[in-house]
């Protein structure tokens, strides 16, 4: 067999397309890339205009603009170049593949229904034109056709899926990040496709509503390293007794470096298992059990989204759908401005606007709410989600919503009220 080590240097190059993975190490596609031996051309495409693809609400265009920030740093220090361009994905890559002569392309997968189906188109017009494709598994511990239940259908409820993630194969070790990197510069047309991060407006301007966003967060994969290390530090210790407890920081406040791949799930994973059995955590094995369960409800999550693509906007049991919902423009005006007069609601939506984010207890307080004291559509508060929080998510932020509502899988009963 050829090495592949260094065989194509100086030779067509390769495009490594980053998506929610915005980081070096662990990074698969990246890694095969490297590995290719292949200039690489470093590539993220803001794509907004696509059939079926979601603009990124406020609060994430803010986190993501600072973590391709980083990454195109990062990839600088090791002589590569994040090129940034703009417009539908199938069109940039075809014309970017084409014109600078791609002998192959690296991505990893993504699941929820409109980027599989873009993912497919691309494949196969690039592989029709001798373009040789590859892609991996990284936003997940297990990939979701993977886990079946005893009749071979996808998971409903979430207690024997985790079990069945359990009894799965290991997931695999976390991969170094490269050590440098060869850039392919792109010249003429294409030189001038690419544009400058600023040139997307990710952050606001005026108004600055993110003073508050900048106070609390540092992004990107440094940060998110340095987060993970100061909760196996100090806060894993007790988590499976304080972990619901909103008086206390007792969560890990990764969820945003996970929604843009600053970390995975496999360094998250390793890092606290590690952690646990070498006593540097000075935490309990239910510790460790229970946080580790949190990372299955996001591997649950995503498991419903690609199974059930239309998730974030209709209902997974069909019986809601003749839910009379209250048409009250005023009252969720009241929700979303932490004006209803109940305390810890209000106290909840107010650190969502102030900082981009809120306690998982506190989001099912407020969710509860708005569905069930409020009696208005679990759609809109996933919308307002969407558009406020820093960890916006695809998959667990519809799935928590249908999950409240309990028109969802696994869902509360529809007659549970979180006390407000």
């Amino acid at each position: 067999m050829r090495s592949r080590g260094r065989g194509h240097s100086g030779s067509a190059p390769a495009i490594v397309w980053f998506r929610d993975d915005l980081r070096l190490a662990d990074n698969p596609a990246l890694a095969a890339g490297v590995a290719s031996g292949r200039p690489l051309i470093c590539l993220y495409i803001h794509d907004e205009e696509s059939e079926g693809v979601r603009p990124l609400g406020g609060a994430s265009k803010w986190w993501l603009h600072g973590a391709l920030d980083e990454l195109g740093r990062s990839l600088h220090r090791l002589g590569g170049e994040l090129v940034i361009m703009r417009g539908k994905s199938a069109r940039i890559l075809e014309r970017v593949a084409t014109e600078c002569h791609a002998g192959s392309m690296f991505w990893n997968r993504r699941y929820d229904g409109a980027g599989r189906g873009i993912d497919e188109g691309i494949k196969a017009a690039l592989t029709e034109r001798g373009i040789a494709v590859e892609s991996f598994s990284a936003l997940l511990l297990h990939e979701p056709w993977t886990l079946k239940n005893a009749s071979g259908e996808p998971f409903r409820v979430f207690t024997p899926f985790w079990r069945a993630a359990l009894s799965a194969p290991e997931p695999l070790p976390p991969l170094p990040p490269p050590k440098r990197l060869s850039r392919h510069a792109l010249t003429g047309s294409l030189e001038g496709l690419a544009c400058s991060l600023a040139s997307l407006e990710l952050e606001p301007r005026a108004p600055d509503w993110a003073a508050g966003l900048r106070t609390t967060w540092k992004r990107g994969e440094n940060a998110g390293q340095a987060r993970l290390a100061a909760f196996l530090e100090e806060g894993l210790r007790g988590y499976a007794n304080d972990r619901d407890r909103p008086d206390k920081t007792s969560t890990s406040r990764l969820s945003p470096y996970l929604r843009f791949g600053n970390l995975s799930p496999r360094q998250i994973r390793q890092g606290a298992m590690t952690a646990v059995a070498s006593g540097a955590a000075r935490a309990s094995q239910r510790d460790l059990d229970t946080f580790l369960a949190e990372l299955g409800w996001r591997e649950f999550s995503y498991h419903l989204l690609f199974h059930n693509p239309e998730v974030a906007a209709e209902n997974l049991n069909r019986r809601f759908d003749r839910m009379p919902w209250r048409h009250d423009r005023r009252a969720l005006r009241a929700w979303q401005r932490g004006e209803t007069g109940y305390a810890l609601v209000d106290a909840g939506m107010r650190q969502l606007w102030s900082t981009g984010w809120m306690h998982n207890r506190v989001r099912m307080v407020t969710a509860s709410f708005l569905i069930k004291h409020l009696l208005i559509d679990w759609r809109e508060g996933e919308r307002w989600f969407w558009d406020t929080l820093v960890d916006a998510d695809p998959a667990n932020n519809a799935a928590s919503w249908q999950w409240v509502a309990g028109s969802g899988a696994d869902a509360a009963p529809f007659f549970r009220i979180f006390n407000p």
